[in-house]
């Protein structure tokens, strides 16, 4: 089993950066690879990045590609999304999801074993 916390969501200004973790519990975490899927006011859960169980490979949505950037420390247990740039369009709960053979780019809740609570992104305009 394993147990993901979401934290470092917040409200900031449109261009302004936010740094997003998720602590895993369980120590096989480091097997996993492991997303971060947003879900916008009123919209359908979306892909945003997801990263290897090693960290070797990332995959971005193109709405992020340039501006965030997903990273992992297997020795914290803890995976990271860097927000840069940051859009009024961005406003939304993020989760972060961890699984054994995700979907890269596919936002279905069935793609990944183990979701977090959210954490609310808003940046205002």
């Amino acid at each position: 089993q394993v147990q993901l916390v979401e934290s470092g969501g917040g409200l900031v200004q449109a261009g302004g950066s936010l740094r997003l973790s998720c602590a895993a519990s369980g120590r096989t975490f480091s097997r996993y690879a492991a997303g971060w899927l947003r879900q916008p006011p009123g919209k359908e859960r979306e892909f945003v990045a997801t990263i290897s169980w090693s960290g070797d490979t990332t995959y971005y949505a193109d709405s992020v590609k340039g501006r965030f950037t997903i990273s992992r420390d297997n020795a914290k247990n803890t995976v990271y999304l860097q927000m840069n740039s940051l859009k009024p369009e961005d406003t939304a709960v993020y989760y972060c999801a961890a699984g054994t053979n995700p979907i890269w780019g596919n936002a279905d809740r069935t793609t990944y074993d183990y979701w977090g609570q959210g954490t609310q992104v808003t940046v205002s305009s």
